[in-house]
C-alpha cells in the first residue's frame, strides 16, 4: 500500500469525519487491524501505526465512542463488591433468546448464518489475553498465562482454538462475511477488543471485559452444541464449541478467583473500572443478540 508514503492522504486523516456509526466502526476496525492483524495482510500500511495523523483520527473516533460507553448507566446493584458484581452481571442474560432458538428451532442454514455473524464466543481471545497480562504480576499474570496456554491447545497444534475454529468453519461451510455485510452491532462488539487492546490506560476495563467473556461463553456454547445435534452438523465441527462449553466455566471461575480477587486488593482503584469493562462487554453483546432475536421474531411471523 502507498498510504504510509502519501503525505496528502495522511493529512486527510486528521479531519476525516465518519458518515455514521457503521463508518466509525469499520474505520476503527481497519485501524486496529494495522496494530493487531497479521502483518502479511496489513502490509506496509502497518507503518501508519503511531503516526500523528492516524493517532489523531483514532483518538477522535474513540473519544466519541467512549463517551457513549461511559454514559451507559451501570445498574445500581453492581456498585458494591467487585467479584459479586461480576457474578451478578454474568448471570443476567447468560442465555439470550437467540441462543435458545439456536438450540431448539433454528434450521441448519440459520444456525450457520448466526455463527458467521457471531464470529465465535471469544473471537481473538488469545491475542487479547496476551496483551492484557502486560505489566501484571503474581496470580493475575499466572492465570492469564494458563488461560492463554489453554487457547494454544496446551502445546498441541491440533487443539489450538483458532485451529479448531478453522476446522469448524470448513466442516459446516460457514461463509466469512465481509464487514460490509455485518450489522453495526456486530462491528461494535468486535471493535471493543481493539479499543481495549490498543489503549494501555484501559487495562482495568479489559480485565473486566475478558472475564465476562469467560463467565458467559460456556452455557452459550452448550446450546450451540445442542443445535449441532438437532440439525445434524458434521462431527468435525464440534470440538471448537465443545472445548469452550467444557473449559470456559472453569476459566470464568479462575478469572474471578485468581485475577479479579487479587487485583481488588492490589489495585483498589481498578475495582469499579473492571466492573465497567464487564458492563461494556455485556451491553455490546446484548445489542447484537437483541437485534438478531428481533430479526428472528419477524422471520418467524412471516
Amino acid at each position: 500500500m502507498d498510504a504510509p508514503r502519501d503525505a496528502r492522504a495522511r493529512t486527510a486523516l486528521c479531519d476525516a469525519v465518519p458518515a455514521d456509526r457503521r463508518d466509525r466502526f469499520e474505520t476503527l476496525l481497519t485501524v486496529y487491524d494495522l496494530a493487531t492483524g497479521p502483518l502479511d495482510d496489513v502490509g506496509d500500511a502497518a507503518r501508519l501505526v503511531g503516526t500523528p495523523e492516524l493517532s489523531t483520527l483514532k483518538n477522535r473516533l474513540e473519544a466519541d465512542w467512549l463517551a457513549e460507553l461511559e454514559a451507559l448507566p451501570l445498574p445500581a446493584d453492581l456498585t458494591g463488591d467487585t467479584v459479586e458484581a461480576m457474578r451478578t452481571l454474568a448471570a443476567r442474560n447468560r442465555l439470550p433468546r437467540v441462543y435458545r432458538w439456536l438450540a431448539n428451532d433454528a434450521s441448519r442454514e440459520e444456525l450457520v448464518h448466526f455463527l458467521a455473524v457471531e464470529g465465535g464466543p471469544d473471537s481473538g481471545f488469545d491475542d487479547l489475553v496476551a496483551v492484557c497480562q502486560i505489566g501484571l504480576f503474581g496470580s493475575p499474570k499466572m492465570e492469564m498465562a494458563q488461560n492463554y496456554w489453554d487457547e494454544m491447545g496446551n502445546g498441541a497444534l491440533s487443539g489450538v482454538h483458532t485451529t479448531l475454529h478453522a476446522q469448524m468453519t470448513e466442516a459446516i461451510g460457514m461463509p466469512r462475511l465481509p464487514r460490509s455485510e455485518l450489522p453495526v452491532e456486530a462491528l461494535e462488539r468486535t471493535a471493543l477488543g481493539g479499543l481495549l487492546a490498543t489503549n494501555r490506560w484501559l487495562q482495568p476495563e479489559m480485565v473486566g471485559a475478558l472475564g465476562m467473556i469467560e463467565l458467559q461463553a460456556g452455557p452459550r456454547c452448550r446450546l450451540v452444541v445442542k443445535g449441532f445435534d438437532r440439525v445434524g452438523i458434521p462431527r468435525a465441527a464440534y470440538p471448537f464449541y465443545e472445548v469452550h462449553a467444557e473449559v470456559d466455566p472453569r476459566h470464568g471461575k479462575d478469572w474471578l478467583d485468581k485475577v479479579i480477587t487479587p487485583l481488588v486488593t492490589e489495585q483498589p482503584q481498578w475495582r469499579a473500572r473492571m466492573v465497567r469493562g464487564a458492563w461494556w462487554r455485556v451491553t455490546t453483546n446484548a445489542s447484537l443478540f437483541d437485534l438478531l432475536g428481533e430479526q428472528l421474531a419477524v422471520a418467524s411471523a412471516v
